[in-house]
């Protein structure tokens, strides 16, 4: 069977994307040919003060089904750049067309800033691939082999949460949770599920956690998923209560991503579930502030490559 190329969107180009492309593919072979869609001249120009070389085999996406590809070569989609919204969203136009020719199912994007890219018109990046693919079930995984979590809410802010909160969407997002394990690593995984108030309580006239979180919960559990909660947010990362879950979900972004991230730091990687292919990022943004300093961590990079190279 061919292996299939992993597709990358550079991302922001100002940012350490650029360096932390080359730290990974100094570190590691991959089976997988890598095309990199970006500026050729802002890639040479980074190749340049990182003191890396390497030949680029310059693509065209009309001849990209007959091209024998390997990593011997960076393989590069060039998009011209003339300003940063422009240039990110015509590299992600090139990138769609490619996953809906079929030649690939294995996209990645490189850091990206949410608040000039996307000008307030979703609320993140997967909402905004989601949405260009007519897709309304989806699910923010950020994904470690020992745990990951996943918030019912992505970023949306802290005073609309409770609006947004309902059976149907905590239900969707179980179902997804369950599902990928399933297909991905042949396990039904052990899911744990956070309330939204602190304890689980509140003083208010409706109490979200008894009549929303556990009805969602219990009606998983009549469909033989392996669910529990609501628990308090405070105390399930505490480690005697995490090491019981392969996976805890919890309302809201920071809830769930500020525990992970903590604990994990660059040891996870972000997977959007739901969509008609694989789509990874890295878990964390564009991080100009060290840009040529040449001190950024590869790590989640390397990991979503890796993470897609296996499939």
């Amino acid at each position: 069977m061919k292996i299939r190329p992993i597709i990358i969107v550079a991302g922001e180009p100002k940012s350490i994307f650029f360096e932390i492309f080359i730290k990974c593919l100094k570190s590691q072979k991959f089976r997988s040919p890598l095309i990199l869609i970006s500026s050729i001249k802002i890639l040479k120009n980074q190749m340049i003060k990182l003191g890396f070389k390497r030949k680029i085999k310059k693509l065209n996406f009309k001849e990209l089904k007959k091209e024998k590809l390997n990593n011997k070569f960076i393989n590069i989609i060039d998009v011209s750049y003339e300003n940063d919204t422009d240039y990110i969203n015509n590299c992600f136009k090139m990138a769609f067309k490619i996953l809906r020719s079929n030649l690939t199912n294995k996209f990645i994007n490189g850091p990206i800033d949410k608040s000039t890219f996307l000008k307030k018109k979703y609320l993140g990046i997967t909402e905004f691939i989601s949405q260009n693919f007519n897709r309304n079930k989806t699910a923010m995984l950020i994904y470690n082999k020992d745990l990951s979590v996943c918030p019912i809410t992505t970023h949306l802010p802290i005073k609309l949460v409770t609006q947004k909160i309902n059976q149907k969407i905590i239900r969707e997002k179980i179902i997804l949770i369950n599902n990928f394990y399933k297909k991905e690593f042949k396990v039904k995984p052990k899911i744990g599920v956070t309330g939204l108030n602190p304890h689980c309580e509140t003083i208010s006239k409706i109490n979200e956690d008894k009549k929303i979180v556990l009805p969602a919960i219990n009606f998983m559990k009549k469909r033989k998923i392996d669910v529990k909660g609501p628990f308090p947010a405070d105390t399930i990362f505490l480690k005697q209560n995490r090491t019981k879950f392969d996976v805890i979900i919890g309302m809201y972004h920071d809830q769930v991503l500020t525990p992970i991230k903590t604990l994990k730091e660059y040891d996870a990687i972000n997977i959007t579930l739901g969509l008609p292919f694989y789509r990874v990022s890295p878990d964390h943004g564009p991080n100009n502030k060290m840009i040529n300093k040449n001190l950024s961590n590869p790590s989640s990079l390397l990991k979503s490559i890796s993470f897609l190279d296996k499939r």
